[in-house]
């Protein structure tokens, strides 16, 4: 029997205060995709929400991050490779409408280009990696005030 992989992964659904989703297209991505990626040694999911969201957009200063739910995916068959993947919602204040962030950390994606824009969690369907599974989990109304209240 092929024993099964399981990989660790946290994802970031980031919403500003209009209540649009983050979301980026770049090289070598299967589609649109949320800011995500595996943890490392030791390294809560909380911890790699926060180093992915940095790693990948350049944001910095996300204002809380609530976990919304963990499952585990299934990446493919054979061999077995499944993801652990850990969902969090997080706000951040961010006028651009859209930006093109480089990596610079030095690591796997140094130099990648991730090409990110707002869109309507309403219309968020047939993301890579079925990323957009639980963007109906990210509360409806958040009010610029709790935001701001969120931050303090």
């Amino acid at each position: 029997m092929t024993e099964v992989t399981y990989v660790q992964k946290a994802c970031a659904y980031i919403t500003r205060a209009t209540g649009e989703l983050l979301v980026f297209e770049g090289p070598g991505h299967e589609g649109l995709q949320i800011p995500k990626g595996t943890l490392e040694d030791g390294e809560k999911p909380i911890e790699a929400l926060y180093r992915e969201v940095r790693e990948e957009s350049g944001l910095v200063a996300l204002h809380g991050a609530t976990h919304l739910t963990t499952d585990v995916w299934t990446r493919r068959e054979q061999p077995p490779k499944r993801y652990v993947r850990h969902f969090f919602h997080s706000h951040v204040h961010e006028p651009r409408d859209q930006w093109t962030h480089t990596v610079t950390d030095g690591g796997e994606e140094h130099g990648a280009e991730f090409h990110l824009r707002w869109i309507d969690p309403a219309t968020a369907d047939g993301f890579a990696l079925d990323l957009d599974d639980y963007v109906h989990l990210i509360p409806a109304e958040q009010s610029v005030s709790d935001v701001r209240s969120a931050s303090d």
